[in-house]
């Protein structure tokens, strides 16, 4: 294995950050909505060292998401999963699942701005070679996920990310949008 680890950009999102100004555009049969909500996101570090095949060396946190609904208090979204960063091909991957029958293993970059930002970009695709979604048959048949990008913004003590989801659903495709800016708070 490499002697050369080079500095974690994962490191980053290690905390707890909360932000109430989440923008979910999301779709109905009728009409579409959109979804004020706040949300608390728990980066936590995994303490092991992760070797594949004697030849891979990565570094990962693990995540929990717990979205509400600003209108009734109520749990909009539950995601759990990883952030993973391979050292040597320095290539970001996100690991998630939600408890709809949806997971996915999205996989990009990231870069290191000016004034100490981090910017984590990740996609994936139904039927990807490398980074797919694997989803339930009902979901497959009633609501498939096609597609899926997600990017995070760090700096400081701010996390700000956007994500788009392409959803067959209703009878038509929809373009899953959801925002939010987030303060470190732990």
């Amino acid at each position: 294995m490499s002697d050369a680890i080079k500095e974690n950009p994962l490191k980053e999102l290690l905390g707890v950050w909360e932000g109430d100004k989440g923008v979910d555009l999301a779709p109905k049969p009728d009409e579409d909505e959109n979804n004020p909500y706040y949300e608390t996101l728990t980066f936590e570090a995994v303490d092991i060292d992760i070797e594949n095949a004697e030849e891979q060396e990565l570094r990962a946190i693990r995540y929990n998401q717990i979205v509400r609904e600003k209108a009734n208090d109520k749990v909009s979204h539950d995601e759990t999963g990883f952030w993973i960063w391979d050292n040597e091909k320095n290539t970001i991957m996100c690991a998630f699942s939600i408890p709809r029958g949806v997971s996915l293993l999205c996989g990009g970059g990231f870069e290191k701005l000016h004034k100490g930002e981090t910017v984590f970009k990740v996609s994936a695709e139904l039927n990807h070679s490398n980074w797919g979604i694997v989803q339930s048959p009902f979901m497959l048949q009633k609501a498939k996920t096609t597609s899926f990008k997600r990017e995070v913004k760090v700096v400081n003590n701010t996390l700000s990310y956007s994500q788009e989801t392409v959803v067959e659903i209703y009878g038509k495709e929809f373009n899953h949008k959801d925002s939010n800016t987030l303060t470190k708070v732990g």
